[in-house]
């Protein structure tokens, strides 16, 4: 079973895998059978992953078969497990637990070769719906404090299989990130009993050059102080803490944002760019969550971190996210 680990010198929590190492050897025989091989998440092959969670299909089709328009499956290589205790303890000045919580994939799409960009647009409302079930599910479990939905696309961007597919983990803990935000959150609503995020919608709205796409619940814009190139973020502007609590008719427009957004970025970035996109929301149950506001990140992975971000904490973006936005507008060309 793996490890959540504390280092006591940066506050920071890490999942280490102590039971299925990889080793010097294992990384590049991992990525040419990957390459080469079957693809597991295409119809056919459900028995090359675990036993589905979830599917869409026709009535009378059978479990962990064709044809499907979606499955949900457990991760075949969890960084977390949901079998066991906490188990809490000390070793000297550091803390340890076990590796608990939940890892899923969404594979989003029977079709290999489909990205999000070519989603119809209800093919991407079920996928957010989808979101939110699982969330539901998932929160059941008293031991999860926090909720994450991501996405890698590309190697370049964390993922390790072409199929799309997106991800969900429960962790046991509120990750170190977010927990800063919700400081940050809780500071500002303190002073000025006003969201942050609220306030940000309300200059961004006004000054329209940071804006690239607007629906009437929602506004995609590339941030003021954008870490990445093109990094663009998808806000309700209905003050809302918990993703999962997020009414259908503003679900379909985030994801219609989403879908619209992602076809931009392709037109502007090129066919295959990597990304990723993840999604902030509220801890669950037994924090305050009042000045939190959810929202969803996309970061396309054009500009690698390196020492100096590692080592500062800083970003260094060569491309300022009033061009970015101009041109994901269509205001500019290549």
């Amino acid at each position: 079973m793996a490890e959540i680990r504390r280092d006591p010198a940066t506050s920071r929590w890490v999942i280490v895998s102590t039971d299925n190492p990889r080793h010097p050897a294992d990384f590049e025989k991992e990525i040419t059978e990957k390459s080469n091989g079957a693809c597991p998440f295409c119809p056919g092959n459900e028995r090359m992953t675990p036993q589905e969670i979830l599917a869409d299909r026709e009535s009378g089709g059978q479990p962990n078969n064709p044809p499907w328009s979606l499955r949900v499956i457990p991760n075949k290589f969890p960084a977390l497990r949901i079998e066991g205790g906490l188990d809490r303890s000390g070793l000297g000045i550091y803390d340890r637990m076990n590796g608990i919580g939940a890892h899923e994939v969404i594979i989003e799409t029977p079709v290999h070769t489909k990205r999000l960009a070519d989603f119809q647009p209800q093919e991407m409302e079920r996928l957010f719906q989808v979101f939110v079930e699982r969330s539901l599910d998932l929160r059941k479990d008293k031991r999860f404090r926090y909720l994450l939905i991501f996405k890698n696309e590309g190697m370049l961007a964390g993922a390790s299989l072409t199929h799309s597919h997106s991800q969900i983990i429960a962790l046991p803990i509120i990750p170190k990130r977010v927990s800063e935000e919700m400081r940050n959150y809780d500071e500002y609503f303190e002073q000025k009993e006003r969201c942050v995020f609220c306030d940000i919608l309300q200059q961004e709205l006004q000054e329209k050059n940071r804006v690239v796409l607007e629906s009437p619940n929602t506004l995609c814009f590339a941030p003021y102080a954008s870490r990445f190139p093109f990094e663009l973020w998808i806000l309700p502007k209905t003050h809302l803490s918990d993703f999962a609590e997020t009414p259908k008719e503003l679900l379909t427009e985030a994801g219609n944002s989403l879908r619209q957004v992602l076809g931009k970025m392709r037109s502007v970035l090129g066919n295959d760019h990597p990304y990723n996109f993840l999604i902030h929301t509220s801890p669950l149950a037994g924090t305050s969550r009042e000045g939190y506001h959810w929202h969803l990140e996309i970061m396309p992975r054009l500009t690698r971190v390196a020492g100096f971000e590692w080592g500062s904490g800083f970003y260094i973006n060569p491309t300022p996210p009033e061009l970015a936005a101009q041109y994901l507008r269509g205001e500019k060309t290549i």
